[in-house]
């Protein structure tokens, strides 16, 4: 039996235990994946005839699919409450050492938890016909089938214009109700029709995810008369000008809405900074000046000070503002049933008020919701140290990762092995979510950063067939992008069955083979309930093969690649191993050729959204 209970998350506990007359103490560090698991990063003194100690270190892999079944995505503050209630109640844990690697089983163990995948369910250039939700709507039973769990919705509050994507935000409590900026809808749809996807989602067991623009107003309705000093473009602290008056576009008044909602309106002193003199017509960086006006100290040092962005730039500090967007993130949360939020250029505003506005959230709905921010940095300390002044209550994209991807692919036989170094998801795997494009870094946007079509099959499978991070699926990956860059679905249309493979077989402990640069591979065990696994192989050069050990338990078994791109059969020899291959500059996932859900292989999705 074991003595003692895991702490709270974060903190070491000493364990012990009596094995074969073998006294063992065990300081664990609580680790937690996001596919259910969790994992507990183990050192532990040995200690023998109490003449000799040994120190050495091990990881333990803990299924306790019970503590998270229900945490979407998993919530670490309440799977540490949970795990200290499982161990307090002297469930058994059962150990069995073998080289540096201790697997812990739970007694009485629950069923394991599906995997949980996030689709951004829109791209930058969709077409401006109000027919979005609709489209999406259409789309949740298939979506569902093949392994979304949450889906990560445009922002859908009235832009300045109405081909505008909600990125130039005018009014938060506009879901696409009011006649306001020449159009009712948004681009995207009626708030009717945005409530009816979230409505038929939340059927489906689909959680939505808002696309919260916080930052900034655009499209004004008045202009206002404010005092102002010019700051150098590239240093935001630098002031280059006196004091002077100008007129701007600062007074939102929300005519077409009226008090519906809210009865705030915004005038000059609600914000801290713009780019348009409108009396002038002329452009700079104007900070607007006045008692207890400047801007945010706790922003990202971009430019100096990362506060200004575009736009009218919304001042947190202000009481009046803190309160309306506070109740905003209840307001919208009730009104749509929401499960969480995607929080635009979270580097440049505010942390304090960020911090202050996910506690006030969570307390309003009475739960903990999921909250992911854009902030754009290649450095994953960077981003480590935002994360803990966050209290690590919300989770950012992984952009060191992405610019790997990006690398790897535009580089001949680059060593895929350095695919994880200095990411997001290496150092802090729980708060990391994983993509391989999104809606900036698509061609001819802000953050431009294309990742090669051979690629894009092995970056996914990265992302949704290993144990670490929370993967992002880019809707124009998935359905193809329209506009001036257009393109067809990624991967040869086969990232539907990627991910179907990360529903069904994605699971248990993980092994990597990692000998060559230019082929890899890895598999995944399975677990007690869901023991079918995988094994996949992926080269960056010619043709590869890895022989690769699954476990004994599958031995004799005949597997063959879902994707369809490698050819022929492996059979498990009876020691667990197999020899499986990938083609040329390609990838192969690797299952039991009559595990659960084969027959559903190749799904061909129906990827042409638009053609209804």
């Amino acid at each position: 039996m074991l003595g003692g209970i895991f702490e709270s998350q974060g903190e070491s506990s000493a364990l012990s235990l009596d094995k074969n007359g073998q006294a063992m103490v065990l300081r664990c560090y609580v680790l937690l994946g996001r596919t259910g698991e969790v994992f507990l990063s183990v050192s532990f003194v040995y200690q023998s005839n109490v003449s000799a100690i040994h120190e050495s270190f091990a990881t333990v892999e803990y299924l306790s699919p019970a503590t998270v079944s229900d945490c979407d995505p998993p919530y670490k503050v309440e799977i540490a409450r949970r795990t200290t209630t499982l161990t307090a109640n002297e469930r058994t844990l059962l150990f069995e050492p073998h080289l540096n690697r201790i697997p812990v089983i739970m007694g009485n163990e629950e069923p394991t938890p599906e995997n949980y995948t996030l689709l951004q369910a829109f791209e930058w250039n969709c077409p401006p016909d109000g027919k979005h939700y609709d489209r999406l709507h259409s789309q949740i039973s298939a979506l569902k089938h093949v392994g979304v769990s949450n889906i990560w919705v445009p922002p859908g509050c009235k832009a300045a214009s109405p081909e505008g994507n909600g990125y130039d935000i005018y009014d938060l409590f506009d879901l696409g109700e009011f006649d306001q900026k020449g159009t009712t809808r948004t681009k995207w749809g009626s708030k009717d029709s945005l409530l009816a996807l979230c409505s038929a989602a939340k059927d489906a067991g689909i959680g939505v995810y808002f696309d919260a623009v916080l930052n900034h107003k655009a499209g004004a309705d008045n202009k206002e008369k404010c005092n102002v000093v010019e700051v150098d473009t590239n240093d935001r602290n630098k002031e280059t000008s006196d004091p002077y008056e100008i007129e701007a576009w600062l007074g939102f008044d929300f005519k077409g809405r009226g008090d519906k909602h809210s009865k705030m309106k915004y005038h000059w002193y609600h914000f801290s900074g713009t780019d348009w003199d409108a009396g002038n017509e002329r452009n700079a960086i104007f900070k607007i000046v006045g008692d207890g006006k400047g801007w945010s100290k706790s922003v990202d040092d971009e430019g100096g000070n990362a506060d200004f962005l575009m736009f009218a730039d919304v001042d947190f500090s202000h009481d009046e503002v803190q309160t309306d967007v506070k109740y905003w993130g209840e307001w919208i949360v009730k009104e749509l049933g929401l499960s969480g939020f995607r929080m635009d250029a979270i580097q440049h505003f505010s942390q304090r008020f960020t911090n202050e506005w996910v506690d006030s959230v969570n307390e309003a709905v009475g739960k903990p919701l999921f909250y992911v921010g854009e902030f754009w940095d290649g450095d994953a300390q960077r981003l480590s140290d935002w994360l803990d002044e966050a209290d690590h209550k919300m989770s950012l994209f992984d952009t060191p990762l992405l610019n790997n991807f990006a690398s790897l692919g535009s580089s001949e036989k680059a060593d895929l092995r350095k695919v994880f170094d200095g990411t997001l998801v290496a150092k802090k795997p729980v708060n990391a979510v994983t993509v391989v494009q999104n809606h900036d870094t698509q061609k001819g946007q802000t953050v431009e950063t294309l990742v090669d079509g051979w690629m894009k099959p092995l970056a996914y499978s990265l992302i949704l067939l290993r144990r670490e991070g929370y993967p992002c699926v880019f809707y124009g990956d998935l359905y193809g992008t329209k506009g001036d860059h257009a393109e067809a679905p990624s991967c040869g249309d086969k990232l539907a069955d990627i991910m179907h493979a990360r529903k069904l077989y994605a699971y248990g402990e993980q092994d990597d083979y990692r000998d060559e640069a230019n082929c890899i591979g890895f598999v995944r065990r399975g677990t007690h309930d869901r023991p079918d696994g995988l094994a996949c192989v992926m080269s960056n050069a010619d043709a590869g093969e890895i022989q690769m050990h699954v476990g004994p338990m599958h031995k004799g078994e005949v597997w063959t690649d879902i994707l369809g791109w490698a050819q022929g059969e492996v059979t498990i020899d009876d020691e667990g191993n197999g020899k499986f291959q990938c083609p040329g500059v390609s990838v192969a996932i690797w299952v039991k050729k009559d595990a659960k859900g084969r027959e559903d292989f190749p799904l061909n999705f129906k990827s042409d959204i638009y053609s209804e």
